[in-house]
């Protein structure tokens, strides 16, 4: 079998500038501000939502799989306080995103990224821990019905997240 081709890819910046294209970046906000823009724009309206909290092993900072949900935004955000990493790609990708269409972020602990429709995602991802625990808001059958994952794998490619 032939030796993966392993693609570093640098971290760019968390803004919500930055992040616009994959989604949104939501941090606190003072007690009784008035719903507007920054708080999550939410698509929730195919299915029963579902907000829980997933505990992730440590998978290292590397991927070889890519999804995305064409139905549902998607909430995640660290519930211990240790920054993590995911690399998105826009929706629309088709059939499914080369380096070039990767971007990677770190993000801090205080934030969680709302993920558009049909954003393209691989984690989170993080290395200093056994494991970390997220909450994460998608709905309930997301992952039975509206999975769609790029293996790149079989295409002998993995990329690794570099600083």
């Amino acid at each position: 079998m032939a030796q993966a081709e392993r693609i570093k890819l640098n971290v760019t910046p968390l803004t919500p500038e930055t992040f616009r294209p994959f989604g949104q970046v939501i941090g606190a906000t003072e007690d009784g501000k008035q719903f507007d823009s920054t708080d999550a724009q939410l698509v929730l309206d195919k299915g029963t939502p579902r907000f829980y909290i997933m505990r992730i092993p440590r998978r290292g900072l590397s991927f070889d799989n890519i999804t995305f949900h064409q139905d549902v935004t998607q909430c995640l955000g660290a519930v211990t306080h240790k920054p993590w990493y995911m690399a998105v790609a826009a929706p629309g990708v088709s059939p499914y995103p080369s380096e070039a269409d990767i971007s990677v972020f770190r993000v801090p602990p205080t934030v969680f990224l709302k993920l558009e429709c049909g954003t393209w995602h691989a984690g989170p991802l993080f290395a200093d821990s056994e494991f970390m625990d997220f909450y994460n808001l998608e709905l309930a059958d997301t992952n039975i019905v509206d999975h769609h994952t790029h293996r790149y794998a079989e295409d002998c490619i993995s990329f690794e997240i570099g600083e």
